[in-house]
């Protein structure tokens, strides 16, 4: 389980990310209701996530936050110490658990969760489906409107450029002395034309 708290001016998240042994993900989000410090969103997320393994049945695994209050030092803060508490409660509820520090940017996807929830604004006892895909519009875009051709637009310019080379070829069959560059624009020039 990967875990990330947030908080920001207008709101806090929590992005908790639950990954299976075969690499099968669930990720959730959640918006803190009341705000506060970085320091109580890491430990709510925390506490939401076992919670979240207990009610899954998880008997063992690894839990991974970027936070190093969490995984490296004590409690200093009295009003942190209920929440220090209650998490360790929680950990002995597991026959195996490690808790272990992450860098952010392996963290990234909870992250992202926390801040995505913490930016959302709903109110009490709602909730939002938000489903992530992975999409590149261009090759849509070509598709529809030139059937896969691409499509270069010239404009006279002072100083020769990489286009130069594909509309001297295009145009009047010339290719470049260097044996490298010939390979090269013979093999991308049947994906352009070349409009005068």
């Amino acid at each position: 389980m990967f875990f990330d708290g947030t908080v920001r001016a207008d709101g806090a998240g929590a992005g908790v990310v639950f990954m299976s042994p075969q690499r099968q993900i669930l990720p959730y989000s959640f918006q803190l209701s009341e705000l506060c410090s970085n320091n109580f969103a890491e430990y709510q997320t925390l506490i939401i996530g076992l919670q979240m393994a207990i009610n899954m049945e998880i008997t063992a695994f690894e839990v991974y936050g970027d936070s190093k209050l969490l995984t490296k030092y004590e409690v200093r803060k009295d009003d942190l110490v209920p929440y220090f508490r209650l998490a360790t409660q929680l950990l002995q509820r597991f026959e195996a658990v490690t808790l272990e520090h992450v860098l952010r940017k392996e963290n990234q996807m909870a992250d992202v969760l926390a801040n995505l929830a913490s930016s959302m604004t709903l109110g009490e006892d709602e909730a939002a489906d938000v489903p992530v895909c992975q999409r590149w519009v261009i090759p849509l875009i070509t598709e529809i409107l030139l059937d896969d051709i691409n499509l270069i637009s010239v404009l006279p310019v002072d100083v020769e450029e990489w286009r130069q080379l594909l509309i001297d070829y295009l145009e009047h069959g010339k290719l470049p002395d260097d044996h490298r560059h010939r390979s090269e624009i013979r093999r991308r020039a049947p994906r352009f034309l070349y409009y005068k």
